[in-house]
């Protein structure tokens, strides 16, 4: 059972979260800016990073390839638990949640907790710039308007968003080489 003073800092929590989202999604009243991070929001379902994966084993051999599969595990490992967390969670989109909130995207989905758009921007943007640093000027720009592009269009709040980047950071930061033999660098290995 909560006490009154952690009701109290969840509640203020939540009006913060929601405060923040308001703000992002008011810069989508302006139909040029909701326009633009539709595409964004729309290239990050999956179009960009699919692309990518599959131009690195053609561009870069078998690094590219290493590169793409670590990028597909993380992908697949991140669909699965980001569902499971959100079947758990349960927690409404800003849209549906707050009157105040413009929806200026179908959802692909119906929760909002956390972020699959941004654990996957996140992921596949860390995995493919451990192995190919020149990328980080296309690939970090693009995942930080992907996560932003979430609260500009009403779908997730910022905690959301956090929590989808701190998960996509982890599954992209984790020790994939110690499980599959086959990410392994032939540099590292004796």
């Amino acid at each position: 059972m909560r006490t009154i003073r952690e009701a109290v800092m969840l509640r203020q929590m939540e009006d913060l979260d929601l405060s923040v989202c308001l703000l992002f999604n008011r810069a989508g009243n302006r139909p040029a800016v909701r326009r633009s991070f539709s595409i964004v929001s729309r290239l990050g379902d999956g179009i960009v990073w699919y692309a990518l994966m599959g131009i690195l084993p053609l561009a870069a051999g078998n690094a590219g390839l290493r590169t793409a599969l670590h990028m597909g595990a993380v992908g697949a490992v991140g669909t699965g638990l980001y569902t499971l967390i959100k079947r758990t969670c349960i927690r409404e989109r800003p849209f549906a949640a707050s009157p105040h909130v413009c929806r200026g995207a179908t959802p692909l989905d119906r929760y909002s907790f956390p972020s699959g758009h941004t654990l996957h921007a996140v992921g596949f943007t860390l995995v493919a710039v451990s192995r190919f640093p020149v990328l980080a000027w296309a690939l970090v720009p693009f995942a930080a308007l992907v996560a932003a592009s979430r609260m500009v269009l009403g779908l997730h709040y910022p905690s959301d968003v956090l929590a989808g980047a701190a998960i996509g950071g982890l599954l992209a930061t984790a020790p994939i080489d110690r499980i599959v033999p086959f990410f392994r660098r032939k540099d590292a290995a004796r």
